[in-house]
């Protein structure tokens, strides 16, 4: 049993994940959480949560507290933080009385939503509440040398957002944050189907989908998938067979808009380190990366090594754990 505990948070719009200096990643759950409307009571938080959405009766309503990776709900984001870090200190049996706590905050965050975030994790009661940027956490997940003066140039594709950083010497040198992820891909998948089918499908649909038969590259071996939906003019349940090259249109214009926030990174990027990043290329991360082609994609458009992290899900909630250690170093560094 530990006296008190040292973890990293992960707070991301689709998933959060905890990370234990001791135990590695200790909890990763969709950051979904269900209330009933009548007591505004907790019924069921993270996976339990998303099996509920689209399927509950009309007291209960699956809430997703995190938008664009800031807080929406301040008081189900505090709820759902005091739920799931009960459910790690049961199934560790560690002590989560004022741990010390690492939370990753978007690049492009407010101080007004930073300050959400760091109110969130000590209304829990941590002792020390560090913040760090995303890009950051997800460069040290993704095992790149942050603390040496060579560009590391990251790339974290999120539910609600899409970090692009620099780091060098532990810093950012040049950042981009685009309220673009997979979420902002899954409505786009939901409004083609809508209006090329006139059928109405849910995110999780939407999410299959993606995954499924989701591609980055127009050039690609044309897959097929039927879908199930309700069709808009007789509101009878319908199924229809849609194909890969018609996801690709739909989600076109999100990844250019993503291609668009790696560019101007680099355009901003020191002369001295533009050398480094023709040499070590750029380093995906984050569930987006996932998407069927992404990487060949990439190199194509911007003509330098791209490469896929370990990890590419856990990097961020790895790099908050790891950064317990480093904080000082990076503080320093920010300075």
């Amino acid at each position: 049993m530990l006296s008190t505990a040292e973890i990293g948070i992960d707070l991301g719009t689709a998933n959060i994940l905890i990370y234990s200096k001791t135990k590695g990643i200790v909890l990763n759950e969709p950051s979904v959480v269900a209330i009933d409307v009548n007591t505004k009571q907790v019924v069921a938080v993270g996976a339990e949560a998303k099996e509920m959405v689209g399927k509950t009766p009309q007291n209960i309503v699956p809430i997703r507290p995190l938008r664009d990776g800031v807080i929406a709900d301040y008081d189900v984001t505090t709820q759902m933080l005091k739920e799931l870090l009960k459910k790690v200190s049961k199934k560790l049996g560690l002590s989560m009385r004022k741990p010390t706590v690492v939370v990753c905050t978007p690049s492009g965050s407010t101080s007004v939503e930073r300050r959400a975030i760091h109110n969130a994790v000590t209304s829990y009661g941590a002792k020390h509440v560090h913040l760090i940027e995303e890009p950051v956490a997800a460069a040290i997940g993704s095992d790149l040398p942050v603390d040496e003066p060579v560009a590391n140039v990251i790339v974290d594709i999120g539910g609600g957002t899409s970090e692009v950083g620099i780091i060098s010497f532990g810093g950012v040198v040049s950042c981009n944050s685009v309220r673009i992820g997979g979420d902002k891909m899954d409505d786009e998948i939901i409004h083609h189907i809508r209006k090329n089918y006139n059928i109405l499908i849910g995110e999780r649909t939407a999410e299959n989908i993606k995954m499924e038969i989701g591609y980055a590259q127009a050039d690609h071996k044309e897959e097929t998938m039927e879908i199930r939906g309700r069709d808009m003019v007789t509101g009878l349940p319908k199924t229809v067979t849609i194909t890969s090259t018609e996801i690709y249109t739909a989600l076109k214009e999100s990844l250019e808009q993503i291609l668009e926030a790696i560019r101007s990174t680099l355009e901003n990027c020191p002369p001295e380190l533009s050398g480094d990043i023709v040499d070590h290329g750029i380093v995906l991360t984050g569930g987006g990366s996932l998407l069927s082609g992404m990487q060949e994609w990439l190199a194509d458009e911007i003509i330098v090594p791209v490469h896929l992290a370990p990890s590419p899900l856990e990097s961020v909630a790895i790099g908050t754990g790891r950064a317990i250690k480093m904080i000082s170093k990076l503080q320093k560094a920010a300075k």
